[in-house]
């Protein structure tokens, strides 16, 4: 028997629930998203057509080689609709149990809330609380050692970006205050 053969198995304590019932089936998540990638297919159609999507005698309009993209893009989209409603393995196999969900709404949520605060506090103070957060309330990492990583590592991207190769950021109220 070769080592290659040998299976380890290590438990995760925060694995989500086996039994967790299912939130919704793998066709309704494929009809979804292809349903999403064709209305922005036909948008994004439309809108390159409305701007030049023929070849004039100095070569291709504007919207010539986006608009050729997004009948790939549709194309495809109907053929993901098709095989999703065709397809009889798919309505019966769970895409995302209420645990697994729970566990990526841990992450989307607060990233959605960092990009967000952006807008508002500046790059630096939005990843300085993104950064604490989730080292504290996901790694259930103590405080102190949250904040002062925080804190380097957004002073490090401070020195970085702001000083050292003088790169535009998303500016907030505490950097304005500073004169930056």
């Amino acid at each position: 028997m070769s080592n290659t053969d040998i299976e380890i198995v290590v438990d995760d304590p925060t694995a989500p629930d086996a039994d967790s019932p299912a939130v919704t089936s793998n066709r309704a998540a494929d009809v979804v998203v292809n349903l999403l990638l064709l209305s922005l297919a036909l948008t994004l159609g439309y809108d390159n057509w409305r701007t030049g999507a023929g070849w004039e005698a100095t070569g291709p309009q504007p919207g010539y080689f986006p608009f050729y993209l997004s009948v790939i893009l549709a194309g495809a989209s109907l053929y993901g609709l098709a095989a999703a409603f065709l397809s009889r393995k798919e309505a019966r196999e769970t895409f995302v149990t209420q645990a697994q969900l729970r566990r990526v709404s841990a992450v989307f949520v607060p990233t959605v809330l960092f990009c967000l605060a952006t807008q508002f506090l500046g790059l630096y103070v939005a990843s300085f609380l993104l950064i604490s957060g989730f080292m504290r309330m996901i790694g259930k990492i103590a405080w102190w050692k949250s904040l002062l990583t925080a804190f380097v590592f957004t002073a490090v991207m401070f020195v970085t970006f702001d000083i050292a190769f003088d790169v535009i950021m998303p500016k907030g109220p505490l950097e304005a205050a500073l004169g930056r």
